[in-house]
């Protein structure tokens, strides 16, 4: 008998990030997505996320200009292009396009880095309740990716949120307190965080940010 192929849709994908489920390619020019569940999650403590002192000062300097879903488009098309250091994405064009439904939907979201009037660094992931699921980054300028995952961290704590799953751990990630949990421990989590009420703030008020940030250093 013939295989059975599924449609991917917005409502299957949240149901599945429900589950502990994520897709991935293997190639960009893969047309073929695989349902990852790993053994060890990778997860990054909202209330301990450690910021080093250095990227305190460029996150509240005025090198970069920070939005929040002001191009999502051009976020995840930039995390799905090779770059140097990255010769190879799973991001391919299926997956921009699933994602891309879930932002106009609602439930997909960016954070973007911008110098000059250019998009230089950001990341995108799924809300879903209090749970944020990040799905990648880029970066073209020094610490254009991590100023952006320091404001997505100032707006996940001030929405409310409780997780936020990096999916794996990085050397990237470790810095800022990335920390790997077994499967059972994170579905516990995942469990209560998507049935807790939170709000993701696009335009949150700026000194609100600028605090969170402060106290990054100190958690």
């Amino acid at each position: 008998m013939p295989r059975r192929t599924v449609e991917l849709t917005p409502t299957l994908m949240l149901r599945a990030y429900r589950h502990g489920l994520f897709p991935m390619a293997e190639t960009r020019d893969s047309c073929r997505l695989y349902w990852l569940d790993p053994e060890q999650r990778g997860i990054l403590p909202l209330d301990r996320f450690h910021l080093p002192r250095r990227l305190v000062r460029t996150a509240l300097s005025d090198l970069y200009q920070v939005t929040a879903d002001k191009n999502f488009s051009g976020t995840i098309a930039a995390c799905a292009t090779p770059m140097p250091g990255r010769d190879e994405t799973w991001i391919n064009p299926q997956i921009e396009q699933i994602f891309t439904a879930l932002h106009r939907q609602g439930h997909a979201h960016s954070v973007e880095t911008w110098r000059n009037g250019d998009l230089v660094g950001g990341l995108y992931g799924v809300a879903i309740g209090g749970a944020f699921f990040g799905e990648s980054m880029f970066s073209l300028a020094r610490d254009a990716s991590k100023v952006a995952l320091a404001y997505l961290v100032a707006r996940l704590r001030l929405g409310g949120f409780r997780l936020l799953d990096t999916q794996f751990v990085t050397s990237h990630l470790s810095q800022f307190g990335a920390a790997e949990t077994p499967r059972a421990e994170y579905r516990a989590l995942l469990d209560q965080a998507v049935e807790a009420p939170a709000v993701w703030l696009t335009m949150p008020d700026g000194e609100a940010l600028r605090r969170e940030i402060r106290a990054m250093r100190a958690s």
